[in-house]
């Protein structure tokens, strides 16, 4: 097998921490993945993976050894395209994941003119509150909200959304319309607990330049934004959500925005993808429109 075939199976071997899931990912038989990292292996004379009956994981040497993968699997690639990545159509298959709502919302009914625009790229859109491993899942690019840790991946900001505080009329009808963070005590709100680490979140506002918060009294918990908006609308307490998630509740008169003097701080948007040496063409086309999309449709809303 061809050095820099090998040299792609390993680095999908290690992104995946599995030979099964990454001969998947290959479209090959498990056996010729296998195969190839033991090939390797005796080339090169280490011992680059950790095998377990459960998982797959690099040795000191192949953590190295992984990092010098792609960078020369990146280097053969722009020189194979050089002449004619210009000229090239994009193709090929994207897995992006994205939150629900955005994804509902925002993303699916604007497909048709990008896929149209692009007939070559096929798209797997993942639409989920639960946020995925880029690497180990696969996936190509993914949209997240909030503050970001330190994962090594590429992150291009998308700018801030901005949070807002509304009711429903009949909430407010019946427990009066909350004019600032005093007079939360005697209201409910409807909490949400993260999908991830199972925590409810406190009511948030910003003060001075900086963030304050206060639990909520509720008696009702959600893990997932339609949930939340739908019990909002049915009159079961206060929440606080990006405003281009209710905005045509807000048109509608279904839903009142309340304390817009005490909103919380915007949340940063960000399209998080691995190592830009590695962006495809189809990748960096997806990109560019997803991110005017989103700017375009969301942070325009408030």
């Amino acid at each position: 097998m061809d050095r820099i075939d090998l040299f792609r199976i390993f680095a999908r071997v290690v992104e995946c921490s599995s030979f099964t899931r990454a001969a998947d990912r290959l479209g090959l038989p498990r056996s010729s993945v296998s195969s190839a990292v033991s090939e390797l292996e005796q080339r090169i004379g280490a011992r680059l993976l950790h095998r377990t009956t459960r998982k797959v994981s690099p040795t000191q040497d192949g953590a190295a050894f992984y990092e010098r993968c792609l960078r020369l699997v990146a280097d053969v690639e722009e020189a194979e395209g050089l002449f004619r990545h210009a000229a090239a159509e994009p193709s090929g298959r994207l897995r992006v994941d994205v939150p629900g709502r955005i994804g509902r919302l925002i993303i699916a009914p604007a497909l048709p003119a990008f896929l149209d625009r692009y007939p070559q790229i096929d798209i797997d859109l993942g639409v989920t509150d639960r946020a995925i491993n880029l690497v180990e899942d696969s996936a190509d690019c993914v949209v997240r909200v909030g503050a970001l840790g330190d994962s090594g991946l590429i992150a291009r900001p998308l700018g801030n959304l901005t949070l807002i505080n509304v009711a429903s009329p009949a909430y407010l009808a019946r427990h009066g319309v909350p004019q600032s963070p005093d007079d939360l005590a005697a209201h409910w709100a409807v909490n949400y607990a993260s999908p991830s680490t199972g925590r409810i979140e406190e009511w948030e506002w910003s003060e001075q330049g900086s963030s304050r918060t206060t639990a909520m009294r509720g008696r009702i918990t959600v893990n997932s934004a339609e949930a939340y908006i739908a019990c909002c609308l049915a009159g079961l307490g206060l929440i606080q959500i990006p405003a281009y998630d209710v905005q045509r509740h807000l048109d509608a008169g279904e839903l009142v925005d309340v304390m817009p003097g005490h909103r919380a701080m915007p949340m940063p948007m960000t399209l998080l993808y691995p190592h830009r040496q590695h962006l495809s063409r189809r990748l960096q086309v997806f990109a560019d429109w997803l991110a005017g999309l989103l700017k375009q449709n969301l942070l325009a809303a408030g």
